[in-house]
């Protein structure tokens, strides 16, 4: 299998949005907004949390494309680079967990 990545998803992402295919799905969230997109992202979200408690490997799989999928949709209407969220994760790696959500809570 070739080598997919999160930035290829994102490439093929931004393009589908800017396509207007009415066919799209990708297309159809952009143009309801960030709202919709948002929505979406929860129920991915709750859908994996279900898949991995009841231990359906083969459903947490699918549903972890889909909550990636559209996190990434999320981060595309708001205007947020793939890049930008993976340089603060890259910045986190030199401290601990408990370090870095402590640093957050001051400010």
């Amino acid at each position: 299998m070739a080598q997919f990545s999160l930035s290829d998803l994102e490439k093929i992402i931004g393009e589908r949005a800017r396509s207007g295919d009415p066919e799209s799905w990708t297309a159809k969230l952009f143009a309801k907004g960030i709202d919709k997109a948002a929505q979406k992202l929860g129920e991915e979200a709750v859908e994996t949390v279900i898949a991995a408690v009841k231990g359906d490997r083969r459903a947490l799989v699918s549903e972890s494309a889909d909550l990636i999928y559209h996190w990434l949709v999320v981060l595309g209407i708001a205007g947020v680079p793939l890049d930008d969220v993976l340089r603060e994760l890259e910045g986190r790696t030199g401290r601990s967990g408990v370090a870095e959500k402590a640093s957050r809570s001051k400010g």
